[in-house]
């Protein structure tokens, strides 16, 4: 790429400083990493992954629509329908959950799952990374998995106990079909095979989390059969040691881009998972997803897990084409499951309260 240096949208300092560098062409910010470039032209770390960012994000944009005109080109509303309902969906071992969104967790959009620690989300981040490998003759995507795990959430041992359900599960609907895809599928689909794609990556700060995010399109187009990137833990390397909320915002919205894009150019879902924080008003205290309100924006499809006494349960905050909602669900010993039946103490009112609202003493307590 030999777009020149100064035609990027960056600020006069950081371009003179570039320039001054010996810095001339894209191609040449390209070779190096953040580190490097943070030394050659005394600016923090930070600023040089942003700089990259930049660079990247734009010689991307430029390549894709450079003597292109289809790049640019119209589309009916008929044809991103037809588009959207032979993607499929991924769907989560909970009815209730799946048809509140619709028949289950969407390709090409980002989806936010919100709550307290403990109530569930990262479960539900590893039972995606089961089903999303679900061969295409029992209903699934047969594709692969990429886990950003920030906190270190992951846990092989419980992966293999909801892998062996699902396994089990196919089995049981094959031996009742009796049809020849069912068990050539199943000669394929197994434990193993379920573990060695979901591929892991450990990002400890916020530096590391933003370079794996941006290194994703290159690994992408090796693993060509991915349809889920899951990010667990959006929130905790944003949390602390930011001085500068300027700059968090700014890397978190380059962030929300980078995965919008990523979404869309390779077809695959985006799910995210996002703690709670307590906002204080005048009478009362509520819980909101932490990150602020303009964060609130980068994920299409928003879920709220929460609990009711000893209930879980998971209201649709947010969606583009789904009513508000909510429901009860159980997670087991085989992985994210329905409630049946619903505990008799259960009243309708009850399933609708406000996940985000609780007395201010409660608030106080903690």
């Amino acid at each position: 790429m030999q777009r020149d240096v100064g035609s990027f949208p960056l600020a006069p300092g950081l371009r003179a400083k570039l320039i001054g560098a010996g810095f001339q062409t894209a191609q040449e910010l390209l070779e190096i990493g953040p580190c490097e470039l943070s030394k050659e032209i005394g600016i923090s770390k930070e600023e040089a992954l942003e700089t990259l960012q930049i660079v990247r994000r734009e010689c991307h944009s430029n390549a894709k629509t450079a003597g292109d005109p289809e790049a640019v080109g119209k589309c009916t509303a008929l044809e991103l329908l037809a588009e959207e309902q032979a993607q499929g969906f991924i769907i989560t071992f909970c009815s209730a959950l799946d048809d509140i969104l619709g028949g289950g967790v969407q390709l090409t959009k980002i989806t936010e799952i919100c709550g307290a620690p403990g109530v569930g989300k990262t479960q539900l981040c590893m039972q995606l990374a089961v089903d999303v490998q679900i061969p295409e003759c029992f209903g699934g995507l047969a594709g692969e998995a990429v886990f950003i795990d920030t906190e270190g959430s992951f846990m092989v041992d419980r992966v293999v106990d909801i892998a062996a359900a699902c396994v089990q599960h196919c089995q049981l609907i094959a031996e009742t079909h009796q049809e020849e895809d069912f068990q050539k599928s199943l000669e394929t689909f197994s434990l193993e095979s379920i573990l060695s794609h979901i591929y892991y990556f450990r990002c400890h700060d916020y530096t590391e989390l933003l370079a794996q995010v941006y290194l994703l399109p290159d690994f992408l187009s090796e693993h060509s059969k991915v349809r889920l990137v899951i990010v667990d833990g959006i929130a905790f390397p944003f949390r602390h040691d930011f001085e500068d909320l300027s700059l968090r915002t700014r890397l978190l919205n380059g962030l929300a881009q980078q995965l919008i894009s990523i979404a869309n150019a390779h077809k695959l879902a985006v799910v995210l998972t996002n703690q709670m924080t307590t906002r204080i008003g005048q009478s009362q205290s509520m819980l909101v997803p932490a990150l602020g309100e303009s964060w609130g924006h980068a994920a299409t499809i928003r879920l709220i897990f929460h609990w009711d006494n000893k209930q879980r349960l998971a209201t649709l905050y947010k969606s583009p084409s789904q009513k508000e909602s909510t429901i009860p669900f159980h997670i087991t010993p085989h992985g994210f499951r329905d409630v049946h039946p619903p505990p008799p103490s259960q009243t309708p009112a009850e399933v609708e309260i406000n996940p985000r609202k609780r007395p201010r003493i409660e608030g106080d307590k903690q």
